[in-house]
């Protein structure tokens, strides 16, 4: 997801849609779901390629943004084919998340509140759904987005979701890049080196070469400014 570009509206009021917080309600979530993707694997894997191709191979502008408006659509649909499913909600979020960063202005963000909507469902079906996956890009929503009266950004409760997805998956290359990126964010240069330094690290995704091949470059650009910022 890359960073939203969110211009400044000073009439948008962004309210969150849930009424009940997220990360307490994991006490009693279902088992952790590891055979779920197996179980929607085309399906799953042809969005997650269809992203990878969208988000790293089609250069930022217009064409990434209508093929991006593209599989909000593909996503939805997904979504709507397998009811009571946490995966399909979570790409559901994720393609809406990278569709309003492309977007930007006062669009961008209506379709991050969407979003923010059916990140919060997937977690209300199983938080531990794709190893935690919407607790990072919940996370990630919550420092990117304006805070109030703009929009629901709020970085106590970024770090808190980052923190449980890194709970969830420690070793994964998603859940330290995008701690890594919220602690450059805060100044906490340190920190944020010794997360990418585990991203970095992490383990090959099966079926996502574009994706993982995206990321470690954004990885390698996030290490050489924070190793600046150290030396600075």
């Amino acid at each position: 997801m890359n960073r939203m570009l969110l211009a400044v509206v000073t009439s948008a009021l962004f309210a969150a849609t849930a009424s009940a917080d997220p990360l307490a309600a994991a006490p009693g979530s279902p088992p952790p779901s590891s055979t779920a993707p197996v179980a929607l694997d085309a399906d799953l894997l042809a969005i997650q390629r269809a992203w990878a191709h969208a988000n790293y191979e089609i250069a930022a502008g217009a064409a990434r943004e209508s093929a991006l408006e593209a599989l909000v659509a593909r996503a939805a649909d997904f979504a709507r084919r397998n009811p009571g499913r946490a995966e399909p909600l979570i790409w559901e979020g994720i393609v809406e998340s990278s569709y309003a960063g492309a977007r930007g202005g006062l669009g961008a963000l209506g379709v991050a509140k969407q979003a923010f909507a059916h990140l919060q469902a997937a977690l209300r079906i199983d938080p531990r759904a794709l190893d935690g996956s919407a607790y990072t890009s919940l996370g990630t929503l919550y420092y990117k987005v304006p805070g109030f009266p703009l929009g629901f950004g709020d970085d106590d409760k970024a770090r808190a979701y980052l923190e449980k997805a890194l709970e969830i998956n420690p070793a994964g290359i998603d859940p330290n890049f995008f701690y890594a990126e919220f602690l450059y964010e805060q100044g906490d240069y340190l920190h944020a080196l010794e997360r990418l330094e585990r991203a970095a690290h992490a383990p090959d995704r099966p079926n996502r070469e574009v994706a993982d091949r995206g990321r470690r470059a954004e990885i390698d650009a996030l290490a050489a400014k924070t190793r600046a910022k150290l030396r600075a």
